[in-house]
């Protein structure tokens, strides 16, 4: 039954990342903290949207938040959550990959 649970919690922050905002912000935060001003500049998105997207991941566990001043920075809560980004990204380009090779062969 544990793992049944276990199991929801781990569908929950896969829906957290389910959206290509939330994988450019994470793809952002890879590498170091960064203000909401300077996320929003590099995404281009509207602010409204950009806020609501981060609520998301902060509750769901993926980005912690603090405040500086009137400023609000975000990082991502663990290394782990960018490498489980690329991972899914290299299955993504694998399986680009074998289907452009299958196109490819069709064609002949």
């Amino acid at each position: 039954m544990q793992n049944k649970r276990i199991y929801g919690m781990q569908a929950d922050i896969c829906k957290a990342l389910a959206h290509p905002l939330r994988m450019e912000i994470i793809h952002i935060l890879q590498e170091k903290a960064i203000c909401f001003t300077d996320i929003l500049e590099t995404t281009g998105g509207l602010k409204s949207n950009l806020s609501q997207h981060l609520k998301v991941m902060t509750a769901s566990g993926i980005i912690k938040t603090w405040r500086d001043g009137q400023s609000s920075y975000f990082s991502l809560s663990s290394p782990k959550v960018a490498l489980a980004c690329h991972t899914m990204r290299e299955v993504l380009m694998e399986n680009l990959q074998e289907k452009q090779e299958i196109l490819n062969k069709s064609e002949i």
